[in-house]
């Protein structure tokens, strides 16, 4: 079989529907070859663009849709939960009475309060994502999301962005609320905030996120996960990142410049996290000893 003839520009490189393609005088028989591909429904797709559900679906929403939820959250780069990792459902909410009904898709009916363009289309604001999530994920995922959108690294979304969001009487209103009081600005990764909530959890005092330690003379040490000045106390989250030779190094040097100005500094791994019993008798031991030295002092 000959070559397929060479699609027009525009439909080279992304999604198209198949309504377009026959308004452009493309023919239906062309468009069974097999150098295109149907992602979804009345879309095709080259077939090496590599072209995800979500990137297919952008092209079939209607006026008032938009990508909303867990996919919103995914668009946004915002951390999720394993179990959703895996899950290829897209979530799209529609201002209109009908919501959208596609095979893979989970349509809401909902207003668009505040919409962002996104290279992927319509999308629910950062904050209205986080909201959107309430009903589906408990209060720590929340917090955990809610830490991400708040980052100043990335700048989504404010505090009052998030409380603003939240509408009374809709799904989630409860879990939304709890959350909203747990998240903090300064946290750089889901990690750090699961680690966070666990110290909190276990008692210890709230830290101070992403701080910048001095020495006595106040020249920079750099800059911890969290913290506790006033004792001299620091908290790490290791990622394997930190296994890397380079990180290695660099991590000895600082931990070094930390320790003879009289620094705590404790790390913690993801296996702490899953059993964290140990990592808070080493914490437990730090307070300790610090209050026992201000007592002395």
């Amino acid at each position: 079989m000959p070559n397929p003839t060479p699609l027009p520009v525009p439909f080279r490189q992304s999604a198209f529907t198949v309504g377009a393609a026959l308004r452009a005088g493309i023919g239906a028989e062309r468009l069974r070859r097999k150098d295109l591909v149907s992602p979804v429904h009345g879309v095709r797709a080259p077939a090496g663009a590599d072209v995800g559900r979500v990137e297919a679906l952008s092209v079939v929403l209607r006026e008032g849709q938009r990508f909303s939820h867990v996919t919103a959250a995914r668009i946004w780069g915002a951390p999720l939960p394993h179990r959703m990792a895996s899950d290829e459902t897209v979530h799209v909410s529609s201002d209109a009475d009908v919501a959208m009904r596609r095979q893979g898709v989970i349509g809401h009916r909902s207003p668009s309060r505040a919409v962002r363009a996104t290279a992927y289309g319509p999308t629910s604001s950062p904050a209205q994502a986080w909201f959107e999530c309430a009903g589906m994920l408990s209060v720590e995922d929340l917090v955990v999301l809610g830490d991400h959108m708040v980052s100043r690294e990335r700048g989504l979304a404010t505090l009052d962005d998030l409380a603003a969001a939240i509408r009374p009487g809709a799904r989630g209103v409860r879990n939304a609320r709890a959350a909203l009081e747990r998240i903090r600005v300064g946290s750089e990764s889901a990690m750090e905030s699961r680690l966070r909530l666990a110290v909190v959890d276990a008692g210890f005092p709230e830290p101070e996120l992403n701080a910048d330690a001095h020495d006595a003379q106040g020249r920079f040490l750099g800059r911890v996960d969290m913290a506790w000045p006033e004792y001299r106390i620091a908290l790490e989250y290791d990622g394997d990142h930190h296994r890397e030779r380079e990180t290695f190094r660099h991590d000895q040097r600082r931990r070094n410049g930390f320790t003879v100005n009289g620094w705590l500094v404790i790390h913690a791994t993801a296996v702490d996290l899953a059993r964290p019993a140990v990592l808070f008798e080493r914490l437990r031991l730090a307070f300790a000893e610090r209050a026992d030295r201000t007592r002395r002092a």
